[in-house]
């Protein structure tokens, strides 16, 4: 790896512009001569010495070259730089570099004079002694050199006299697609002027490169605008070229055309954007020497509603520009919202004051003029409540989406703007953290913006990253306006949600996130993996999504049986080594281990994250990249590998390695499998199915009881309780159908969603509908009813037979089994419903209590005789004889219950059930009536019996 890095050097000068070498070699010699003379007059006049080192300029930068090889997004760049010390004694120069902040240092090379360090990444210990901070020269802090999306590498070294040190840095990074187009820049800010600048980037896209662009040079004000205004033409001496796959783009000024820009030497960022063809379908898919990288950008489809709630900061700090700007930006956003939208503003200081209470409202010409009123008005007064503010953002869209017959497939989505850090009401940035993940709930996404130095950027970082969401930070002298509507343009047209991307379990392995919430238009879906089986003909691809419109499935069967089509050695273009590298394995570690770094970013578990840590480590160690965890030391070449302290030399790579914001998903855990037979599960008669009809089977009476609930479309019935013991709740959400006809009923009622919360050992969820899983144990993970799958966890584990039934385990000692009722051909009384059957309870408590819940550890006595005469206990072998006798009754908990006998069928009809059954909404049967059963919402779990936590 290290050959093709030195290879990729490129130390070639400009052809065809003669003017900035002989300027460069004339300044030099120039300066030598200088130098000589005042050495000179230095030793005949001592006094003078002072004033000569004043006159003596730090070491001269007389080369800074970029080479850039793009091969299918995926970017390496090498940084050379040669600086001159003309001078008399030993002086310090000092090499500095922005970055891309997602961007990983993968090498480091310095030759000063006649010695040669090269860099070695190694782990990073979790302390340092005395020692090993001694040797660290100049430690870059946490926020020095950061600029909005770059980080800083620096390195300062002291060079002898009369003589030059070269800098060789690598890095490497993947591409993000924003706004339709890939954008790579190169930070070209050497601080002097320089005799022979170059910048040369070559592109190989083997889909097709289209819309290639070079806008003028951006400086750091403008930095991740992505728009240009006024000039539009490529900067002085740039060159392009290009033929249908392979671009290549140089620029090379002078000294006087760099002058011309500035005379600082600070040029700004040079950028390209280009984009690439894209096959509908599947989308391209690219293998090479057993492994793959998957791209998935669709174009052309209906954009989906949304939901949209602003939270705005309006505290003091916001005075002046800030507000202003923000203001400028929600004026335009709320101009290009759809008339499908629906929207609220919520500003916030110490006070939080909601435009419009309880609702959002749709998008209406008079709607946005009275939002627009509300923006002018706000004005920049007291602290600042951040977790107030996202509560009640986070309760207004939760209200909003529960109470309201929203599209299925709309999206929801919370952008969250501040300046600073929380002052007012909770200000541990840990509980607001956990406060804003209890409130959403996963229910919809979260977007946060940072403005200027004081903000907390790991807060808002974290926040968008536990919620689905993206983060950005603006420096304060930028233009807010135009960075707000940037990022707005970027989430503002979802096209597609809940998308999963599939591959044969047996045929990958180590794949990346497979799982998207959203997809926004002119974004990428980026996944990688391993292949087992690299003698396979082809790999097969599907992807599941929902548009507006319809649930979409694509399938693909991809070749691999072509070793050639993604080698790229000899390509023209690639002479410099890239070539024989795989891309796509690197890629593919890329995204590993920024996966990694995200999961460890959101876990609060101690364990965990040392795990996370090592496994990040390990990888890095392996693929040479420098992270958080693992540090670029420099060795002299040639020498024992351990340096004296004063050899020892240390850049300092603060920050490199930040988080991938733009890939939110989540991964399929190593332990999902696909089942091609149906599961073989234990029957069980306590149950609610259908209409829904409910069963408790007491074993040891030899005897079930039944009865029916009543309820109405919407209600949420609570079955089980036990959340104070074993922590498990599960609730039933109804759906209503018309009655038969000639039916006694005036609706019918079915289970339209089944929720399983189990907060023991740690807080997780399931929600089942009749089409999908969701389950969430910490990371969440989308799975489909019409695929046999099993997933497994710590304590949960989830097995799907394909359009039939899951079993839900907790804990290995309790089990749940939901049926699928789904209808080709549905009647109008029909609806796709669930059925819940409690397979499993000895690790539910005596406590435990709901519907089904309160009967699992207590038994009822079947009496003979009429309510109005004395009762007599039944004995076991008397049941046959007491069926036909109508005024048999049920003793509960002291309560006397008439019941009559029924016949039932359970279980999709393949298991009859006699029973005794007890009429009235199982009145005097259950403690208290049906509406006590009622939760609040479906992740209701009240505590106690008539209680509710939400």
């Amino acid at each position: 790896m290290i050959l093709w890095l030195w290879l990729c050097c490129g130390f070639s000068t400009s052809v065809g512009q003669p003017d900035s070498e002989l300027m460069a070699r004339y300044l030099e010699e120039k300066l030598m001569a200088d130098y000589s003379i005042m050495e000179q007059v230095a030793r005949r006049v001592p006094r003078q010495a002072k004033f000569l080192q004043r006159l003596e300029t730090r070491p001269r930068m007389s080369e800074f070259s970029v080479k850039s090889t793009i091969i299918s997004r995926y970017a390496f760049t090498t940084v050379s730089c040669t600086m001159v010390n003309s001078g008399s004694e030993a002086r310090e120069a000092v090499f500095e570099m922005q970055i891309p902040a997602p961007a990983f240092i993968s090498n480091f090379t310095m030759i000063i004079g006649n010695k040669t360090y090269y860099g070695e990444v190694t782990g990073k210990e979790k302390k340092h002694s005395s020692d090993d901070k001694a040797r660290h020269r100049k430690p870059l802090n946490s926020t020095e050199g950061r600029e909005n999306g770059y980080e800083t590498f620096k390195a300062s070294v002291f060079i002898p006299r009369k003589m030059q040190a070269k800098f060789l840095l690598h890095y490497e990074e993947l591409l993000q697609r924003r706004l339709g187009k890939y954008e790579y820049t190169v930070s070209i800010r050497p601080q002097q002027l320089v005799g022979r600048l170059r910048v040369e980037v070559n592109i190989l896209e083997k889909s097709g490169i289209v819309s290639l662009e070079v806008p003028p040079l951006r400086n750091s004000k403008h930095k991740g605008n992505g728009k240009v205004e006024g000039d539009v033409s490529p900067p002085p001496s740039t060159v392009i070229g290009h033929t249908k796959t392979l671009a290549k783009v140089t620029f090379n000024p002078s000294v006087v055309e760099q002058t011309r820009i500035a005379r600082n030497g600070i040029l700004g960022d040079f950028i390209i954007r280009y984009d690439v063809n894209r096959e509908l379908s599947v989308g391209d898919v690219q293998i090479l020497n057993g492994y793959f990288v998957h791209y998935f950008a669709p174009t052309d489809l209906p954009p989906l509603p949304k939901n949209v709630v602003f939270v705005l900061d309006s505290s003091a700090s916001m005075v002046g520009t800030k507000l202003k700007q923000t203001k400028e930006a929600l004026f335009t956003i709320l101009q290009d919202l759809r008339p499908e939208d629906h929207f609220n503003i919520i500003g916030f200081s110490n006070r939080i004051k909601v435009w419009q209470q309880d609702r959002l409202v749709p998008v209406t010409p008079n709607n946005i003029r009275d939002a627009k009123k509300y923006i002018h008005n706000m004005s920049p007064t007291g602290g600042t409540n951040i977790n107030g503010a996202l509560q009640t953002g986070a309760k207004l869209l939760n209200d909003y989406i529960a109470q309201n017959d929203i599209d299925a497939r709309s999206v929801s989505l919370i952008i969250f703007l501040t300046d600073g850090r929380p002052t007012v009401g909770e200000t541990q940035s840990l509980k607001i953290l956990s406060n804003t993940k209890d409130a959403i709930r996963d229910k919809f996404c979260l977007f946060t913006i940072g403005i200027g130095n004081d903000v907390d950027h790991k807060l808002l970082e974290r926040m968008a990253l536990e919620n689905c969401g993206m983060t950005r930070h603006f420096q304060e002298d930028e233009d807010a306006a135009s960075h707000l509507k940037g990022f707005y343009d970027e989430i503002g047209t979802p096209l597609l949600s809940d998308i999963r991307v599939d591959y044969p379990e047996d045929n990958v392995e180590q794949v990346t996130q497979n799982f998207f919430p959203n997809y926004f238009n002119g974004s990428e879906i980026i996944i990688a993996g391993k292949l087992i089986n690299r003698t396979s003909d082809s790999l097969h691809v599907e992807v599941t999504a929902s548009n507006s419109k319809k649930y979409i499935l694509l399938k693909k069967d991809v070749a691999i049986d072509l070793p050639s089509r993604n080698d790229i050695r000899g390509m023209p273009g690639l002479e410099d080594g890239k070539g024989d590298t795989n891309y796509i394995e690197r890629a593919w570690s890329y995204l590993t281990i920024k996966e990694l770094l995200n999961s460890r970013l959101k876990s609060d578990d101690s364990q965990e994250k040392d795990y996370l840590m090592e496994k990040a480590k390990s990888m890095a160690l392996t693929y040479n990249f420098v992270t958080p965890f693992t540090v670029l030391k420099m060795r002299e070449a040639g020498l024992h590998p351990e340096l004296a302290p004063e050899e020892f030399i240390s850049p300092s790579t603060d920050g490199i390695g930040e988080k991938l914001q733009s890939l939110q998903g989540h991964k399929a855990p190593p332990g999902i499998q696909r089942q091609q037979d149906k599961q073989r599960i234990k029957i069980s008669k306590t149950s609610a199915d259908g209409d829904p009809h409910f069963v408790i089977d007491f074993p040891s009476s030899k005897f079930s009881v039944c009865f029916n609930i009543d309820g109405e479309p919407g209600d949420i019935l609570r079955l089980v309780s036990d959340h104070k013991e074993s922590g498990v709740t599960v609730n039933g959400q109804l759906i209503g159908a018309p009655a038969p006809p000639n039916g006694h009923k005036k609706h019918r009622t079915y289970f339209s969603t089944i929720t399983i919360l189990n907060n023991k050992p740690e807080r997780s969820y399931l929600e089942i509908t009749p089409k999908r899983i969701i389950l969430d144990d910490g990371e969440r993970l989308l799975l489909s009813c019409g695929r046999s799958a099993v997933v497994r966890s710590n304590s949960l584990e989830v097995s799907i037979s394909a359009n039939s039934n899951i079993t839900v385990t907790i804990r290995d000692t309790i089990s749940f089994v939901i049926l699928i009722h789904r209808y080709k051909k549905p009647a109008p009384y029909q609806r796709n419903h669930l059925g819940f059957y409690i397979s499993n309870s000895k690790g539910l408590s005596s406590d435990s209590h709901g519907l089904l819940g309160q009967f699992l550890n207590h038994e009822v006595k079947l009496l003979q005789g009429s309510l109005n005469t004395s009762h007599q206990q039944v004995g076991q072998n008397q049941t046959e004889a007491l069926k036909p006798n109508p005024t048999n009754t049920l003793k509960v908990k002291g309560r006397l219950v008439p019941v009559v006998w029924k016949q039932r069928r359970i279980y999709n009809g393949q298991q009859e059930v006699e029973c005794w059954f007890a009429k009235n909404n199982a009145d005097k049967l259950i403690d208290g009536s049906y509406k006590d059963y009622l939760a609040s919402h479906p992740f209701d779990t009240g505590t106690s019996f008539g209680t509710s936590n939400s």
